[in-house]
């Protein structure tokens, strides 16, 4: 029962790929501008 990777090479893998790395990049950098910066400027007063 092996898994045929060749199916996995089709174009439309790499967008949903990519579609959900750059989710998590967003929702990454949204998470540091909002919650981490203004934490990081208040300690400091």
């Amino acid at each position: 029962m092996a898994v045929d990777l060749s199916e996995f090479e089709h174009p439309s893998w790499l967008t949903a790929a990519g579609t959900g790395i750059g989710y998590v990049l967003i929702l990454a950098v949204l998470t540091v501008a909002m919650f981490i910066v203004p934490y990081l400027v208040f300690s400091a007063l």
